[in-house]
């Protein structure tokens, strides 16, 4: 299977090729990508050399111009998309139908695969991407089991799946959610920010330390605890007389122990997440989920990487890969 590994930054991608990516994942400096965070991403020269790099080192690039434009004002998407292409990507990840159709008339020849952001998850639709927009690939939403994903690939034997593996674990249809624009007025579909800092404080009350997202309270820990990220859908809520993490805790996501089962369900492709990370977080993961997509292919033993501390409250899940609902 093939390994998509995330770039934030021109050191990243360098270090995700390194560390034995087979494809890297990035996206330009500006809204038309959804993580659209200050200091991330690349300008257009960055990313002709970024790809001229991998491209050396037997690797593909994968450009992410997955938001959705405002009607009347596509221009700059218009533009990224002939900037990936000029730049030498191997493929662009779109969500919107009408940047679909727009690359499929004017870039034929530039490979098409779906965001998750567009929610594609039955075959119906996943076949209409494929019949309309000529669509390689779709990324799956993490809301799927592997018995599902096994049931998809049965029914859409021309367009490859790819899920996600490792890092930020979304609980909602991406695309279609909306909580962090409800609270910050940011949306991630349109701005490309999904809880973003710019609208985190940490506030002292009294023995307890306050996580806010805009004007809402998302978790209160004692002082002497590590506060997490105010992620809007891994908050605590009450609901009824319960009062937790009533979506999803605190978790990354690390399938690594699955990777035989989606193997088998006929995944093409394994997605880590992660362009808002470090150079080393990223080499380390993806060193070893290298090792175990290799060791998977010469049907040996897969090792345990140690891959714990980088994740979220250095606690895992397989998310709804096996996923026993609330």
């Amino acid at each position: 299977m093939e390994l998509v590994c995330p770039a934030g930054t021109p050191a990243a991608l360098r270090a995700a090729v390194e560390a034995g990516a087979h494809s890297v994942y990035c996206g330009f400096a500006d809204e038309t990508n959804a993580r659209n965070f200050p200091g991330l991403n690349f300008s257009p020269k960055e990313l002709a050399e970024g790809v001229a790099f991998a491209h050396k080192h037997g690797a593909h690039v994968l450009v992410a111009i997955n938001t959705f434009p405002r009607a009347g004002d596509e221009s700059l998407w218009h533009r990224n998309i002939a900037a990936a292409e000029a730049a030498g990507a191997d493929a662009v990840i779109l969500a919107d139908m009408g940047l679909l159709a727009y690359a499929a008339k004017n870039h034929p020849n530039l490979r098409r695969h779906l965001s998750v952001q567009a929610a594609a998850a039955n075959p119906d639709i996943i076949n209409f991407y494929g019949r309309e927009f000529g669509v390689k690939r779709v990324v799956l939403p993490r809301v799927l089991t592997v018995a599902e994903i096994a049931a998809i690939n049965r029914e859409t034997p021309e367009v490859e799946t790819e899920v996600f593996v490792f890092g930020g674990l979304c609980v909602m249809a991406e695309g279609r959610c909306s909580l962090s624009s409800y609270a910050t007025g940011k949306s991630p579909n349109m701005n490309g920010v999904c809880s973003p800092a710019t609208e985190v404080q940490y506030v002292e009350e009294g023995d307890e330390l306050a996580a806010r997202l805009g004007d809402f309270t998302i978790h209160r820990v004692g002082k002497d605890q590590p506060a997490p990220y105010p992620t809007l859908c891994k908050g605590c809520f009450t609901s009824g007389d319960q009062v937790g993490h009533i979506f999803e805790d605190a978790v990354s996501l690390n399938a690594q122990d699955i990777l035989p089962q989606l193997a088998k369900a006929g995944v093409t492709a394994l997605k880590i997440e992660g362009r808002q990370r470090s150079r080393s977080y990223v080499a380390q993961v993806v060193r070893s989920f290298r090792a175990a997509v290799d060791a998977l292919a010469a049907g040996q033993p897969m090792p345990q990487g140690a891959l714990a501390a980088l994740s979220e409250g250095q606690a895992t899940t397989t998310g709804a890969y096996a996923k026993t609902w609330r």
